[in-house]
């Protein structure tokens, strides 16, 4: 039962058995695509520093949140991938194999930021990226979703 569950969740996503190459060196991907849109997050959030005179230092930690949270929803919803996701060739799919909604993207960014609020759920979502056969974290495996290599196209 367990396996047909599986399988219909992911039904629209490429076999990494068969089709690997959508799946090769995501993680590495994820890696870098995390540095790069951690590194528009903090320029956005220093450029509102700056337009707010200082004010916005004080409520440095709240705009990270919600600068970070805004940005991932809005890129995830008009492209499937966030810009550091697009330099690095990786989109998200969701398990039918359509790219995603503004819900799956609210809801994935919404995983994301609960699994970096705790270290456990963080770590164990690494160690999954780097071990299953579709580099999914927990929030992918949650929602059923898998970042794939934009070059091989389904």
């Amino acid at each position: 039962m367990e396996s047909m569950m599986t399988y219909a969740s992911y039904s629209g996503l490429p076999d990494p058995d068969y089709q690997g190459e959508f799946y090769a060196d995501v993680p590495i991907k994820r890696g870098i695509a995390w540095v790069i849109d951690t590194l528009i997050v903090l320029a956005m959030v220093a450029f509102i520093v700056v337009i707010t005179v200082g004010i916005g230092l004080f409520f440095a930690g709240f705009l990270w949140l919600v600068v970070g949270f805004v940005y991932r929803v809005v890129t995830l919803a008009n492209g499937s991938a966030t810009l550091g996701m697009r330099m690095t060739s990786i989109e998200l799919r969701r398990g039918d194999g359509r790219r995603f909604d503004l819900g799956t993207a609210v809801l994935h960014t919404l995983g994301y930021s609960l699994s970096m609020s705790f270290v456990l759920p963080q770590v164990a979502s690494i160690i999954l990226m780097l071990t299953n056969e579709r580099g999914q974290g927990l929030t992918d495996l949650v929602l059923g979703t898998a970042a794939l290599n934009r070059a091989a196209r389904m």
